[in-house]
């Protein structure tokens, strides 16, 4: 059966408002997403009928409540190709690779390197330069080449026998670029470093098997995954988390605490402390459970069909520059139009309903190695449809004749 994104666009109470008088085409799904009646029904239910703290009452609402929670746990770890002791809930990848990168950098010393790209969040580079100002570990960056892919032979020749860590992204946030991570985590562990993969944006667009990709630790956001804002997921190698410190203390992570010592609960709990964001992980849980009913193929070639449409139809258009033309790259199109910063562009766009992302994206870098220092970005998801891509052409080429 053909995917039916006018079918699912009803599971989805805003998309039917108006911006400005006009019917809302929501084009910024890479920085979060729309969330579906199913998670808002499933947050409400639990607050309304179900709440109370988890793992730490005997009574009937404490047990419920613990039973979606780490129901969630296990949906998300099947989800991945995890187990359920592998994946530590967070606030989100920030906090996630933040966690990772505090545990491990107790191990690092003076002259020890992280290898990372110029196409990463800036999520996935700030940490490590924690870590740079602090212990004084090498930062290195494999470069991105003028289409948008990670030089492969730069990152072989920068792999090195100070190499400790190896911090990815899966899908660029900026160009789409969908970057070979099994091949490099190979590398990587050739090479004795440990390997971080960003997958918030893969996780949304792809199938994503951990074990197959053999990475060491996969981080993802909730927000983008259709769910809410304030939870994501930590998976790790079981080893990995057994031999990661406590990001954080608190209540729920220890063992054991007297006035003399303590000792720690056994991952994931160990990274866990405190209340945790338990109406917030019962609703990543049903988005995962209303994603598992569509057929992501499908949806793949719907989202890469809008994006082709697109493409097609300003070929040609020799005022706008596309960021991004890597093979088999995401249905997202960064790009800018000459005579005209992004930020305008991006109002200009909102008057006629066209919600766009713009400016740097949360790459710097990125922007800095195209010779830019903004750039505009629509990104198309499972509920977009051909007359939005359409509206947004139309749209975007009568912003253009504004500045002509």
């Amino acid at each position: 059966m053909a995917f039916d994104a006018e079918v699912i666009r009803a599971e989805f109470p805003i998309l039917g408002r108006q911006v400005n008088g006009r019917p809302l085409v929501y084009l910024d799904s890479a920085a979060s997403a729309q969330k579906p009646r199913a998670v808002i029904e499933a947050m409400t239910r639990a607050m309304e009928h179900s709440y109370a703290n988890v793992h730490r009452g005997l009574h009937t609402l404490a047990n419920e409540t613990t039973e979606a929670y780490e129901g969630a746990r296990s949906k998300i770890a099947a989800f991945i190709g995890a187990e359920a002791p592998e994946i530590v809930f967070t606030k989100g990848a920030t906090e996630a690779i933040n966690l990772v990168a505090s545990g491990l950098g107790a191990a690092l010393r003076p002259g020890d390197e992280i290898l990372l790209s110029e196409m990463e969040h800036h999520a996935n580079i700030v940490p490590w330069h924690f870590l740079r100002e602090r212990q004084g570990v090498v930062l290195k960056f494999t470069p991105v080449t003028d289409d948008g892919r990670l030089d492969m032979e730069a990152f072989k020749e920068l792999l090195s026998e100070r190499t400790r860590v190896v911090a990815l992204t899966h899908m660029s946030n900026v160009l789409g670029t969908v970057n070979p991570v099994a091949e490099l985590t190979r590398l990587a562990h050739e090479a004795g470093a440990i390997v971080l993969l960003d997958g918030c944006q893969a996780v949304v667009h792809r199938a994503i098997d951990v074990k197959a990709l053999d990475a060491d630790f996969y981080v993802f956001s909730g927000h983008k995954l259709y769910g809410p804002t304030g939870i994501g997921a930590l998976y790790g190698k079981s080893e990995r988390l057994a031999s990661l410190r406590p990001y954080q203390g608190g209540g729920e992570m220890i063992g054991k605490v007297t006035l003399e010592e303590i000792t720690y609960a056994d991952p994931p709990h160990r990274f866990e402390a405190g209340t945790p964001p338990i109406l917030e992980a019962i609703g990543l849980g049903a988005a995962i459970d209303w994603l598992g009913g569509l057929d992501r193929a499908a949806v793949a070639e719907h989202e890469h069909g809008l994006y082709t449409h697109v493409r097609e139809r300003l070929n040609g258009a020799n005022w706008l520059r596309v960021l991004g033309e890597a093979p088999g790259k995401g249905a997202i199109l960064s790009f800018t139009v000459d005579g005209a910063h992004a930020h305008d562009v991006a109002q200009i766009l909102d008057k006629y309903g066209v919600a766009v992302r713009a400016g740097t994206h949360c790459a710097e870098p990125l922007m800095r190695r195209f010779g830019l220092t903004s750039s505009a970005r629509a990104s198309f998801a499972l509920y977009n449809t051909h007359e939005e891509a359409d509206a947004f052409v139309d749209a975007l080429t009568k912003t253009q004749a504004f500045f002509a």
